[in-house]
């Protein structure tokens, strides 16, 4: 007989989840059933439910306290994806947890690195019994972006890194639905630490080591934006290599790039497009001068959606025994990015002070 896909709930009914989330599951609507959507207001909720009744007829509409609870009882309801302001997603993950759900929440995983500490602290005290324990993911897509998978097996054609760059020009305007986010306005590091966590998750995943310590200046200039807007900070990572990390959330001539060069050749990771597909390019240069390139567009949150369906249909079949997660996905993975950029506002506010990065 085979295998009933499993049964998830989305937290949240933001523009996200609307503009991403439905639509990515709507792709995979064979791997499982979404049966609810909850947010804090009925209307919200009705929005973003009939969305995803073009594919999934049968899902419920839940809102305010009534309807978590609802959720939190629904013992068919195995998965949840979390997708709220970042000021608020730790405590309702640490909550579905409790309740024996496993949990995709969005990133960042934490607003700060106490935080993280806290959050770690606590999902280890939910489980008496290790084997008990629930899969905490962090939705960071850009560890399941083809063109990051693909550059990491490139890494070993350039030889010993000698110097990384990553230099991110966003495109951060009024045109931009995320532009009057109250939450990211209201958020300590604003949108340098939401969209930042992205771009550290491209660096530590191409470079395959841990940023150890960095030192950075940052400031705020455009008005419009909460502070700070741009960051520029050298880094050191734990295999001795340096290199630096600029940031600017909005600029009238976008860019995004990741560029390691090594002592045989240099990868690079470009922001791009292809007949109106957006992506990445990613590029070898050879010593030879040789020089290849390949377009991969944007799939990463289909990817890792895949992947947490996947982690939790072995769950609905052994069911009491720990399941082993996706470790691209992991808390701890995402609490890592968070504790770089972390680190990086810190010594901005100590006028580029030498600041170690917390280890998780």
């Amino acid at each position: 007989m085979a295998q009933e896909p499993p049964q998830i709930a989305i937290i949240g009914a933001g523009i996200f989840v609307k503009s991403q989330y439905l639509p990515r599951l709507a792709e995979i609507s064979d791997l499982v059933v979404l049966k609810a959507i909850w947010s804090r207001s009925e209307k919200s909720s009705m929005e973003a439910a009939d969305i995803a009744r073009k594919v999934f007829p049968n899902v419920e509409c839940k809102w305010g306290d009534h309807g978590l609870d609802e959720i939190i009882r629904d013992s068919n309801i195995f998965g949840v994806v979390v997708a709220l302001a970042g000021q608020i997603q730790v405590d309702m993950s640490l909550k579905l947890l409790k309740a024996g759900k496993h949990v995709l929440q969005e990133k960042p995983a934490a607003a700060s690195i106490s935080e993280v500490e806290t959050a770690l602290s606590c999902y280890k005290s939910l489980y008496t019994n290790p084997s008990a324990q629930k899969i905490w993911a962090v939705a960071e897509n850009y560890r399941f972006e083809p063109a990051f998978v693909e550059s990491k097996k490139l890494m070993s054609e350039i030889g010993d890194m000698m110097s990384v760059q990553v230099i991110i020009e966003g495109s951060m305007n009024s045109s931009n639905p995320y532009f009057s986010s109250s939450w990211r306005r209201n958020f300590t590091g604003g949108f340098i630490l939401d969209m930042g966590v992205h771009y550290i998750a491209g660096l530590r995943m191409l470079v395959g080591c841990e940023v150890a310590s960095v030192s950075a200046m940052t400031s705020h200039v455009d008005m419009t934006l909460p502070p700070p807007d741009t960051i520029s900070s050298l880094f050191q990572l734990e295999n001795g290599c340096s290199g630096v990390f600029v940031m600017l959330v909005s600029s009238k001539s976008p860019k995004i790039v990741w560029r390691v060069v090594g002592l045989s050749g240099t990868v690079q990771v470009e922001r791009g497009n292809n007949n109106g597909r957006h992506g990445y390019v990613t590029t070898l240069f050879g010593g030879n001068g040789e020089t290849k390139s390949n377009f991969y567009p944007f799939s990463g949150v289909t990817e890792e959606l895949k992947s947490f369906l996947s982690d939790i249909s072995i769950g609905t079949l052994e069911k009491g025994g720990k399941i082993e997660g996706e470790g691209r996905y992991s808390y701890v993975e995402g609490a890592r990015d968070v504790a770089v950029l972390d680190a990086m506002l810190e010594s901005g506010m100590k006028q580029g002070a030498f600041v170690k990065v917390k280890k998780f």
